[in-house]
Order: structure tokens, then sequence, then C-alpha cells
């Protein structure tokens, strides 16, 4: 079977068709510590890209709760349940079965090449949402797990008894897309300069097939003109050097646009000394932002800071292994004690452009594109802290900074 190496799952996988990486990456970190739901980014992504006839279902970036909260219903509970168990081995090895391993197809028989023979594709784990699966973006909006609580009760401990998390998703352009992987045309392609997945609407035959085979479901059919359509990494603006639209636009500074290497190709060099690739710097050296559900095995190239005060099993289904040390690292340099981490998280959202490297100069964050300067932060911000229980009102308070 053709064999591709996936980094995120420490070996290589089957894939339908041969390796070849783009000449950089796309890539994107949110740090899902800082998200408000505010979901200020899906409507700048509506408002520019999804606001036409038989669009009116597609989100190609939302917001959703975690763990209940799912758009369209169930995308990711469903392909979870399907797969089976989440196999990792203690050296960081994915031992389960992909997306493109579960079913046993031997993808070097001609006969079930996805362009010689749709059925094999449409065999892969996973489903084809149904209109219904669209109506409820809002589902599980902001409902807890975990234990019961009074209305009272107040606690100060950073993982809490009952939890949710907001979970920003945008297409991941990713390295192994199953949308690309699957199309029988084929009208989906992945840009050499870029690596961003795009599709081709005159060459689109209406197969369907990415909205099955795409477990993040961002290939989304658009009945009006009989097309699939999908998040485009607004390349029209990075291909000037500015950040997406739900990146540039989001309230929280949560989001980091840049380019990544494989890890035997990234930027190893010390950002308090000179420039360094910010996404490198996170993803690789800092380990501190991981993929979304790596075991699919396409290699997402968008990557979650995971949030500090969910439980670390449930973090670990979602964003494997190495969560419970990224954790730690966040709290560390909540302390102080990652002062590069600090001055690069404060570069979040300070600008309208992508950011292809940052440094320290002094006590501040510099951030740079293709060179050139476009963003200067300080690395700490002057604060000043209030009691969190004030017995004068007997009252706490939810913000002590």
């Amino acid at each position: 079977m053709p064999q591709v190496e996936n980094w995120q799952l420490g070996r290589e996988m089957e894939y339908p068709y041969e390796g070849a990486r783009p000449d950089r990456q796309w890539a994107g970190v949110f740090d899902l510590n800082k998200c408000i739901e505010c979901q200020t980014c899906t409507l700048a992504c509506k408002t520019t890209w999804t606001h036409g006839e038989g669009q009116e279902h597609m989100f190609w970036n939302n917001v959703e709760t975690k763990p209940y909260g799912s758009h369209p219903v169930g995308w990711d509970q469903r392909l979870l349940e399907d797969l089976g168990p989440n196999e990792w081995a203690d050296d960081g090895t994915y031992e389960g079965e992909t997306l493109f391993e579960a079913n046993g197809t031997d993808w070097t028989d001609p006969d079930n090449h996805p362009q010689k023979s749709p059925s094999a594709a449409m065999e892969l784990p996973g489903f084809r949402p149904d209109p219904d699966d669209y109506r409820y973006p809002n589902l599980g909006e902001d409902e807890i797990a975990g234990d019961t609580m009074e209305s009272i009760q107040h606690f100060d401990e950073e993982t809490h008894p009952v939890w949710f998390h907001y979970l920003p998703r945008i297409c991941n352009h990713c390295t192994y897309a199953a949308c690309a992987g699957t199309c029988p045309v084929p009208a989906i392609y992945k840009r050499e300069e870029d690596g961003i997945v795009l599709i081709d609407e005159e060459s689109c035959q209406a197969y369907r097939q990415c909205n099955k085979a795409c477990p993040y479901k961002k290939a989304i059919f658009n009945a009006a003109e009989g097309v699939s359509q999908k998040c485009v990494g607004c390349f029209p603006k990075t291909e000037q050097g500015k950040a997406p639209q739900c990146f540039e636009n989001c309230l929280g500074k949560i989001r980091l646009h840049g380019y990544i290497n494989t890890p035997e190709e990234a930027d190893d060099s010390d950002p308090a000394s000179e420039p360094t690739n910010p996404i490198d710097f996170v993803v690789h050296r800092k380990e501190i932002a991981k993929p979304l559900y790596p075991q699919f095995g396409l290699e997402p190239n968008v990557y979650y800071v995971p949030p500090i005060t969910a439980p670390v099993d449930y973090l670990e289904q979602m964003f494997g292994p190495g969560v419970e040390e990224a954790i730690e690292t966040y709290r560390a340099m909540r302390n102080g004690d990652e002062p590069e981490l600090e001055g690069l998280f404060k570069l979040m959202g300070s600008t309208e452009w992508s950011l292809t490297a940052f440094e320290l100069d002094g006590d501040e964050a510099v951030g740079y594109y293709e060179g050139d300067e476009v963003g200067r932060v300080p690395i700490t911000e002057p604060t000043a802290e209030r009691d969190r229980y004030d017995a004068d009102e007997d009252v706490y308070r939810l913000d002590v900074t």
C-alpha cells in the first residue's frame, strides 16, 4: 500500500496518493484558554465568504462548546465510534487505525484508486451529513460536564469540578486531506506554494465524496449551486501577507497565523537572540499546541493550546499525547517562567499581518512578516490584582486583575 510519513502519528500510514509536501505549509494556532465564543470570527467569515444562495447552512468557521456541542451534529462522536479506541504508545506513536486504514482497503490496487473506483472511497468510516445535521449550530452551547454544583459554590482550583470549553474550527488544510484524497474527479487540490486546500468548483461533479470523507465536515455541499464548497484559507489576503479574516477579527486575540515546517526542518533558533518561526516554536520546540484529532491521520495544520480547566483524559482523546505537559508549560508561562512564549502570545491579534518570525527585544516582543517588522508589544503589561473574595461586600470576584 502507498505509505506516507505522518509526523503527528510518529509513523508511516496508508494513503491513496504518494506523499508530496508543499513549498511551505499554511498553519494556525488557537489558544483555547482565551476563546470567549463571541462568534466574531464566525461572522467575519460568514459575511465575507458564505452569504450567497445555498450557503445559509454553511459556517466555514464555527465555534462550538465541548464536550456536548457539535456542528454538524455529532461530527466527531460518530466517527470516533467508527474508528474505535484511541491507542498511543508511550513514545507517542499511534497504534490504532487511521481513516484510510480502518477498512483494510488495498490502495495499491488500481481498482481501488479513488479516480477509478468511487465506491472504495465511499467505504471509508464516517458519514455524509444530512440537511438536518446543519440546523443546530449552537447545539450544546455552554452546557457543562462534570459534577453538580450549587449556584453559590465557588472554587479556585485550575481544574474545575464542572467544565466546558469552546472549540473554534476552520478547515485544517490537512497535509493528507481526506477531501482531496477521495475526490473521483479530482476537483480538490492542495496548492504547492502554501498548502491551502481548494475545490475547483468548475470541475466539481457533485459526487459528494468530500462531504463524507472529511472527518471535520468542512467540505460542505451547496445544493443551489450543485457543488461542494469549503474554507479557502483567505488566500487573497495571505498572498499579501495578511492574516485570514477569522484570525484578524478575533476579539479574544487567540489566533496566530503563519507557516509550519516538519519536525526535521523546524526552525530551532532562540527568539531571545534572533528571529524565530513562531509556529515551529509553539508546536515543535515548546510542544504547547496540539493538532485536532491527529488519530484521523490527515496531519491537520491548525493547532490548539489545550484548555487548562478541562480533564486531561478528555483532552488527550481530542489532541493526542503530550497534553499534560502542554498544560504545565502554559501554566509556567502564566507564572512568568516562559518569557518567549509570553511575548509571542501577547503578539497574537496585535497585528493584521501573518507572522513568519518573532523575537524578544528587551522587555518587548517583536513580530515580523518576511523580514519586515509588523508588530511590537510589551511582554508584561502593568496589572493590579484584587482579592478573590471581598469580605466587606461578601462577594467573590470573577476578575481579579
